[in-house]
């Protein structure tokens, strides 16, 4: 049971950070063009 007195902090510390870090992909427009990555790989830009 002393365990959870570790295992309980570090996963709410695990969970801030990744939902700290989703946040800051928000604020910075990371999924603003979601369908231009899916259209960028079908394209066919070499240039020999």
């Amino acid at each position: 049971m002393d365990i959870l007195l570790y295992l309980i902090p570090i996963a709410l510390t695990l969970g801030l950070a990744g939902l700290v870090g989703f946040l800051w992909t928000l604020k910075s427009n990371q999924y603003e063009d979601l369908e231009g990555a899916a259209h960028r790989i079908l394209l066919d830009d070499d240039e020999d």
